[in-house]
């Protein structure tokens, strides 16, 4: 445990540096701007390694959830809580999330705290993580599209699109399959199975968000649409009347 400590503060130092960093060499992008570097960053960095984990390295988290740790699923886990602890603690100071994304924060440094903790279930943390941070580069690039100015425009909506589709199918799809053999197999401890269903919740919640999100988005596009098409075919019928 004391090694975990350190390198969990190691992890926690790296984040912080990275990101003081990027304020000096961008000193022309205000803080978020910066840390959101840092949360790409990381997010690019945790889908690498989990993905390499589970697809690669093993054991496959479908079929073996609870096991014991490996090393390169404890260096994945430590790498990502000192990241949650930095931006939790930024989030906090500049208050710039609310109640759900500070929740998800919370839950995200327990369940890593408690795989870690217990010497288990560290595959199946590391495939919650994969699926968590998979839609995150999408979610940095609208936030760089939106500040820039770009974000009304057929990037703007590709990214959203691939944003709605891939949290849909891997953290509500594939996510709802990871809890089916999380609660039927015999192995994980209650505690990492009730931290589960807690995760699960909260990713139909942010769901429920990104549905109204996208109805109310495609609304505005029709309307848009509706008004630009009135307008077209009012001044074609002005032409001819002329």
């Amino acid at each position: 445990m004391p090694w975990l400590v350190i390198e969990t503060s190691c992890s926690l130092i790296g984040w912080f540096f990275l990101y003081v960093l990027l304020c000096q060499l961008n000193s022309d992008g205000d803080y978020e701007w910066n840390c959101r570097l840092v949360t790409l960053l990381h997010g690019i960095l945790s889908v690498c390694v989990t993905a390499y984990i589970g697809f690669i390295a093993g054991p496959w988290p479908f079929t073996h959830p609870g096991t014991e740790n490996t090393s390169l699923q404890i260096l994945a886990l430590v790498l990502s809580l000192g990241y949650f602890f930095f931006d939790m603690a930024w989030c906090v100071h500049f208050r710039t999330e609310g109640p759900v994304m500070l929740a998800h924060h919370t839950m995200s440094i327990f369940g890593i705290l408690l795989a870690l903790g217990l010497g288990e279930s560290g595959i199946e943390t590391c495939a919650v993580l994969f699926g968590s941070e998979i839609t995150n580069p999408l979610l940095q690039a609208r936030w760089f599209l939106k500040r820039t100015g770009r974000y009304d425009s057929l990037a703007g909506d590709v990214v959203d699109l691939l944003f709605i589709l891939l949290f849909a199918a891997v953290r509500i799809g594939v996510g709802s399959r990871m809890l089916y053999c999380e609660l039927t197999s015999p192995k994980p401890l209650f505690i990492v199975k009730v931290c589960g269903v807690a995760i699960y919740t909260l990713s139909w919640i942010f769901m429920v968000d990104i549905a109204r999100f996208a109805c109310r988005k495609t609304r505005t596009k029709y309307r848009r649409w509706k008004e630009r098409y009135k307008l077209d075919d009012s001044n074609g019928h002005a032409v001819k009347v002329k």
